[in-house]
């Protein structure tokens, strides 16, 4: 494992001349990730505002002040989405350089501990953007309710100023985004899935070592005392478990069997257990991604003391 251990624990990683470029490009998408979770973070929804324009539907004071309670948390949720096309890019960047041959997964990831760092940092960011949207339902009522007032002031021939900034088509990818339970990691799941299909030429096992040996890096510093010493904040713990059950995630949808396999050269019984070990409240939203989010979980050929583990 060795050097290949150190991209996780250097948070500032400073890239080489032939990382600069791909780490330039995905520096400026992990800039906002911060201002994006913050955003989130202060999401407070309109239900009260709803609620009393449902409730009183001719007094046109009330319909006003829902609607226009409503417009600026979509334009939020707009830009939401949109980081999510960004960070789709840049993760298929950073794929492209830690599997491109003649290097193996280990070499890349000792090599290009800058782009190793940042597609972990991706992750991170990732899961945590789907916990704290899991606690949010006024999301999708807010989104629902949009929906429901513009198709209405449509037919009414009203002048929708906003549709400039979401018209019908946006609005529909976004639905499809915020109905996912986990929005940002179905995102990623994707671009890898995408990343491979359109890579022919790319043997698998390029994408999936790279994944697996993530794992295992992430498993090992959560299992050995002489590591998780080191950790100077419970952050550091929390964040080496977000990416460690991101690349399992990923694992799961990119390789046909998937991770829970016997053949899988991912250790889901050590992973699973070195989460069971935290605090319940640190791994309750990692346990129920795995749980929610993985595409092989349920399938026959999953070991049935795996499946007990996360029940």
């Amino acid at each position: 494992l060795g050097r290949s251990v150190q991209w996780l624990t250097k948070f500032n990683a400073q890239p080489t001349d032939c990382e600069r470029e791909v780490w330039n490009q995905v520096n400026t998408v992990l800039q906002d990730s911060e201002s994006v979770l913050a955003d989130l973070q202060a999401y407070k929804g309109a239900g009260k505002e709803i609620r009393d324009a449902i409730q009183n539907p001719s007094d046109m004071q009330l319909q006003e002040q829902a609607w226009n309670s409503v417009c600026p948390l979509v334009i939020r949720l707009k830009k939401f989405y949109n980081f999510s096309l960004r960070l789709e890019r840049a993760l298929q960047s950073l794929l492209e350089s830690l599997t491109c041959p003649p290097y193996t997964p280990t070499q890349h990831l000792e090599k290009e501990q800058a782009l190793a760092k940042q597609f972990a940092e991706i992750l991170h960011f990732t899961l945590r953007f789907d916990e704290l949207k899991m606690r949010i339902p006024a999301i999708q009522n807010d989104f629902s309710y949009y929906r429901r007032t513009i198709s209405r002031n449509r037919i009414n021939n009203l002048n929708l100023d906003i549709e400039n900034e979401v018209n019908n088509e946006m609005a529909n990818r976004m639905s499809l985004f915020y109905a996912e339970a986990t929005p940002m990691l179905k995102t990623l799941s994707t671009a890898t899935t995408n990343f491979v299909t359109e890579n022919k030429t790319l043997p698998l096992e390029n994408t999936t070592d790279v994944l697996s040996t993530m794992a295992s890096v992430c498993k090992v510093m959560l299992e050995t005392p002489d590591y998780t010493s080191r950790f100077n904040s419970e952050d550091t713990l929390l964040f080496c478990m977000r990416v460690m059950v991101g690349v399992i995630i990923l694992y799961d949808h990119v390789h046909p069997n998937g991770a829970f396999n016997k053949s899988s050269k991912i250790d889901m019984k050590g992973c699973i257990k070195v989460l069971k070990e935290q605090p319940a409240d640190n791994v309750e939203g990692l346990l129920n991604a795995l749980k929610f989010t993985t595409k092989h979980l349920n399938d026959e050929s999953t070991p049935k003391n795996i499946r007990t583990m996360l029940q």
